[in-house]
């Protein structure tokens, strides 16, 4: 019978054997911990995406948090609850487009200006998609909170001046300006949110036609127009 041993090595026909080393075990990866910041910023990240094919109302903290793998108390941490994420993100989405639009606005032609309030519109909602939606779907819920409709009202206060000097020196009521320039950012903004769906023709192609339909209006203004059905009675 052959000689066992049950040390470092055995025995086996009087000859001793090396024992195998067992294979070392591979590591798990370790996962980097993010900081409360970066925590943050992922989360806003996750909320405008749920909130932009969602909507508020169907969105919910639990889609959030297992989107972000996090658990639901973390979300409360940082923002309450899903009011109060969802605040953040159409706040930071209204500054964002109301920059963009601004900073656009440096002509002195009130055409070019029109042109590159149309352009600055159109290029958020290019590049921003996600975001527009979210501001586009206003809930009843945050009527309170900033939204599109309160981007466009900034914007068309803007428009407002420039042509209030315009309509000044050309010898109309100035007084009328907030009524043009309402109807003027109206109709780029829906307009825009057409375009998002369909997205052509291209944007500089909206641009033109939108600007040629305000402009060109614009410029052949009457002084004080009346309603043709008016007219006959």
């Amino acid at each position: 019978m052959p000689e066992v041993s049950d040390d470092a090595g055995a025995v086996v026909g009087g000859r001793r054997s090396t024992p195998t080393a067992a294979a070392p075990k591979a590591k798990a990866p370790s996962r980097v911990r993010m900081s409360a910041a970066q925590r943050r910023e992922q989360l806003i990240a996750t909320g405008r995406q749920l909130f932009a094919e969602r909507g508020f109302d169907a969105t919910s903290i639990e889609e959030v948090a297992a989107r972000a793998k996090v658990s639901k108390p973390v979300v409360y941490e940082h923002f309450g609850g899903k009011e109060g994420l969802y605040a953040v993100v159409v706040d930071r989405e209204v500054r964002a487009l109301l920059d963009r639009i601004t900073t656009a606005l440096t002509a002195g032609h009130p055409r070019e200006l029109l042109e590159q309030a149309a352009l600055a519109l159109l290029t958020y909602i290019e590049e921003e998609t996600s975001g527009f939606r979210v501001l586009v779907r206003e809930s009843p819920l945050m009527s309170g909170t900033a939204t599109f409709s309160s981007v466009m009202n900034d914007v068309a206060h803007q428009v407002e001046h420039i042509l209030g000097a315009e309509y000044k020196s050309r010898g109309y009521d100035p007084k009328l300006a907030e009524l043009y320039s309402q109807a003027l950012v109206g109709m780029v903004a829906l307009t825009g949110r057409w375009w998002l769906e369909v997205r052509k023709p291209r944007k500089e192609t909206v641009a033109a036609h939108l600007v040629n339909l305000a402009w060109n209006g614009l410029s052949h203004l009457e002084a004080k127009p009346t309603l043709i059905t008016a007219r006959r009675h």
